[in-house]
């Protein structure tokens, strides 16, 4: 695991200030308005993306165009505003894919030669010419850029801003998924764990790192330098991954609290306090992992989080050799907008509206003074409820069974729908206790009504559940889960 240098003390005095990112330099100018910038577009993408090489050439790389690749990343980054960067991205995925005319006829050679006896080697080389038409133009450029200096940098950001392109549906179709595709494949390929480093923080690193996790905390944000004192400091761990080829340059973050049993609440973990000056080694028995944040957005499905957590586990380890409790602390996004759909009167209309059991809804009518259904979506959408401790101790019992199903029962394609238990669950840990009222921060209240989950990891069976979850689809959860959905499954309907 490689260390971090000594930062700048002078922060300790300062207040927590992010500075505005730095400008885009200024872009191209693009006389003509927008046909003049399309036709610029297209004169760049010609003379930058390498045309696909004769099968027989497949293994050379013609010399000009690696400098002309350097053209397009030029240009790429001269681009101030995501809609133009949108548009190239566009014209580059639909106009320099796949030759489907070469498909085609690299198909129906090989389905020819199969329908007469022929050596296993003229086979195979049919086959290999056919993999060879089915690559995109495109990957060509992306591995030239890829050997340019700081290109795969280059790359994690062009994606990121092709999937926020995507989320702003300011590209789409089949093309562009495609091409998305392809650069998440590569990316895996260049950021598998062989490439990776393990560097913990401290709070003698590097000024700029301290920034940027500062910056990039996704579930819990940074209050002040106070707070990322603390979240680095005793009892405390903060661990990042790196690519080789630039160490210190975090690609994803975990925060990890020592404590002395499995922590159920994470205002015990986060809350405001001066940190102790010392451990003492005897009330360290469990590690909380609190906090995962990707900080390179162009990653996201590429396999970091499961590498991180696997080496944090061995680190830990060896500094603490009796430590035997690992698990999460998860927040369960989406669990407050699933349940207010439920709520909703569409969905009484379908039939989804046994949530509680009589004696429930007369309780929960009884506080809020109006039929179950209609009130507490109201009451939830603004959690005015955590007002009320009589409505609290009511929603107890049927918003943690109900919260129990949504992590266990509801799917996507056979998996669980909640993207953290998906992680978790992919990763071999165990669906282990569902813990209520334990985020009671606007954030927690807005997205899980208040509730957190333990995922954890019984270091033994990791790879055993993580076979039965991808394979099978089988997810292992603890006794209060199961005893929850059993729960769910009796007194509620949907």
């Amino acid at each position: 695991m490689r260390g971090l240098g000594p930062g700048l003390a002078a922060r300790r005095l300062l207040p927590l200030r992010f500075p505005a990112r730095p400008p885009r330099p200024p872009g191209p100018r693009l006389c003509g308005g927008p046909p003049a910038a399309a036709a610029a577009m297209e004169e760049l993408l010609r003379r930058a993306v390498p045309p696909t090489p004769a099968y027989e050439l497949r293994e050379k790389t013609p010399a000009p165009f690696e400098a002309q690749c350097a053209d397009f990343v030029s240009f790429y980054g001269g681009l101030a505003e995501l809609g133009p960067r949108a548009e190239l991205l566009a014209r580059l995925a639909q106009g320099f894919g796949v030759d489907h005319g070469q498909v085609a006829e690299q198909s129906a050679g090989l389905l020819q030669l199969r329908q007469q006896p022929r050596e296993a080697a003229v086979l195979l080389q049919a086959e290999d010419r056919l993999r060879h038409a089915l690559v995109p133009r495109y990957r060509g450029l992306f591995r030239l850029i890829g050997k340019l200096d700081g290109g795969a940098r280059f790359l994690v950001r062009l994606r990121a801003d092709l999937l926020e392109a995507q989320a702003l549906k300011l590209v789409e179709g089949p093309h562009v998924r495609e091409m998305n595709g392809v650069l998440k494949g590569m990316l895996s390929e260049w950021f598998s764990s062989g490439f990776l480093n393990l560097e913990r923080v401290t709070w003698h690193s590097p000024c700029e790192v301290l920034q940027k996790i500062s910056e990039s905390e996704a579930v819990h944000p940074v209050k002040n330098w106070l707070d990322m004192k603390r979240r680095v400091g005793p009892y405390r761990r903060c661990y990042f991954t790196s690519h080789c080829s630039t160490p210190g340059d975090p690609l994803i973050v975990l925060h990890v609290a020592l404590t002395s049993d499995i922590t159920s609440n994470i205002q015990a973990i986060v809350k405001d306090h001066p940190p102790s000056e010392t451990e003492d080694i005897k009330k360290i028995a469990a590690a909380i992992f609190y906090s995962i944040s990707l900080i390179q957005q162009g990653l996201q499905g590429v396999e970091l989080g499961a590498f991180l957590i696997k080496q944090v586990v061995k680190e830990l380890q060896k500094e603490f050799p009796h430590l035997g409790a690992f698990s999460s602390l998860s927040p369960i996004p989406g669990f407050t907008k699933w349940l207010l759909g439920l709520l909703s009167p569409q969905a009484k209309e379908h039939g989804r509206k046994e949530l509680f059991t009589d004696s429930e809804s007369r309780d929960i009518a009884q506080v809020t003074g109006g039929p179950a259904h209609e009130t507490l979506k109201v009451y939830l959408s603004s959690n005015e409820w955590v007002k009320s401790e009589k409505l609290v101790h009511t929603l107890q019992a049927p918003l943690m069974r109900l919260c129990a199903w949504y992590l266990y029962g509801e799917k996507h394609r056979g998996y669980a729908l909640n993207p953290v238990a998906n992680f978790h669950l992919q990763n071999g840990a165990v669906l282990w206790r569902i813990n209520w009222m334990a985020d009671s921060s606007p954030r927690g209240l807005t997205s899980s009504c208040g509730l957190m989950v333990n995922y954890r990891y019984f270091l033994e069976e990791t790879s055993t559940n993580s076979m039965a979850y991808l394979g099978s689809k089988t997810i292992s959860a603890s006794e209060q889960v199961l005893s929850l959905v059993a729960q769910f499954q009796k007194n509620s309907k949907l």
